[in-house]
């Protein structure tokens, strides 16, 4: 972290966990003569954020005292705001296989070592605490609760030193680390700058909060979600080209720009997205779009739940300015883009389709009205779902 830049991470400082050099080789060593054991892909999106910083302050997988106060007062127990523990799950075959081991190996899949985590406690899990505390619901057909209910009983909590991240063939160009953003904004001359979080598509709703956002800060930063999602979501990379063609035409090349989030979805709605402001921050961002449903699913939630419990942090506490938006749409009589708040005319008279139409229309291969979807991202969903169909 530069001395210039607008916002301090959480914490204070840019954690990173990376080691490299004649530490590494020495690591490298080390990590042969521990147990090993294999991180899920959450997991793996988990350890890869906190080699980046982009969980700072945090250095490790939590402890079962940093867990309960999480799910307790939403607050780590240095009193920093933190609402979803960051854990590593063991099975009791894990359990066996770590002993007494001070430290063990974590890899991907059978792979080479990634980290070396020292041991510092194993805890029994409490699912249904848990599921409560971060989700809100028990009900095993959430896909948060249905994940935490197929991870092991317990958790392995311990400092972890990171040999490298885990290997990527994908959006490269657009795989920048929390340094690398806040460079990148130095390098602009953007001094507020609003994050903007997204697993699906970019549509004209989402196009006009974002400008919105845009008209009173220095810069835009869209930052898609690339880590595990729902088997029904948009896979990442047909989503990426939607961003592409949207960046391409529309947006101001020297106000706004494309990098990738790497963490898995909790749909953890309210808490989700005062986890996703804090890692924003982390990021280099002054402002985080809050919209409607944010990381929701299903029903769990209110619409605005998540812009709500922003109110239970103080400002000064989160450090992220959220900005809250409505839904907005194109209203015919308005002709132009709105919201409840700027526009008061009726549903007849806007535009506006629901998830399970616009999939419907997608899928007869008919672009929903320009008003609704720029024309290009369209064809690009189009396309995919003929393709997926073949």
């Amino acid at each position: 972290m530069s001395q210039n830049d607008p916002i301090a991470p959480h914490g204070g400082s840019l954690v990173d966990l990376l080691v490299t050099g004649v530490e590494a080789e020495g690591l490298t060593q080390e990590a042969r003569n521990h147990p090993q054991l294999t991180v899920n892909a959450r997991e793996l999106s988990d350890l890869e954020m906190l080699a980046v910083g982009a969980l700072s302050p945090l250095t490790g997988f939590q402890n079962e005292a940093e867990h309960r106060s999480i799910l307790e007062t939403m607050h780590l127990t240095n009193g920093l705001p933190w609402t979803i523990p960051v854990t590593l799950s063991l099975t009791e075959e894990d359990v066996k296989r770590v002993g007494n081991a001070s430290a063990v190996s974590l890899a991907a899949g059978g792979g080479p070592p990634l980290a070396l985590l020292e041991v510092e406690e194993i805890y029994k899990r409490d699912r249904e605490a848990e599921a409560k505390g971060v989700f809100g619901t028990t009900d095993l057909e959430h896909p948060g609760v249905k994940a935490l209910h197929d991870a092991g009983d317990h958790c392995l909590a311990g400092r972890v030193r990171v040999l490298r991240l885990p290997e990527h063939d994908d959006f490269l160009d657009y795989r920048l680390t929390p340094a690398q953003t806040r460079a990148a904004f130095r390098d602009r001359g953007w001094d507020r700058v609003v994050g903007f979080q997204t697993r699906n598509p970019i549509h004209r709703a989402h196009e006009y909060i974002q400008k919105c956002a845009l008209e009173i800060v220095d810069g835009l930063l869209v930052h898609p979600l690339v880590g595990a999602t729902k088997g029904d979501d948009v896979p990442a990379e047909v989503r990426m080209q939607c961003y592409e063609a949207l960046f391409e035409g529309y947006y101001p090349k020297d106000r706004a720009m494309v990098s990738v989030f790497p963490a898995a979805m909790r749909y953890a709605g309210p808490k989700e997205a005062i986890w996703h402001a804090i890692a924003r921050k982390n990021y280099g961002c002054t402002h985080f779009i809050v919209g409607r449903d944010h990381a929701g699913v299903g029903s769990y939630y209110g619409t605005y739940d998540a812009q709500k419990i922003f109110q239970e942090f103080e400002p000064e506490e989160l450090g992220i300015t959220p900005l809250m938006y409505e839904h907005s749409f194109w209203c015919n009589r308005c002709e132009g883009m709105g919201s409840p708040k700027t526009c008061p005319h009726g549903e007849a008279d806007r535009v506006s389709l629901s998830g399970t139409k616009v999939r419907e229309m997608l899928r007869e291969g008919t672009k929903p009205p320009q008003e609704f979807s720029r024309p290009e991202v369209a064809q690009i969903l189009i396309d995919a779902m003929r393709a997926q169909a073949d």
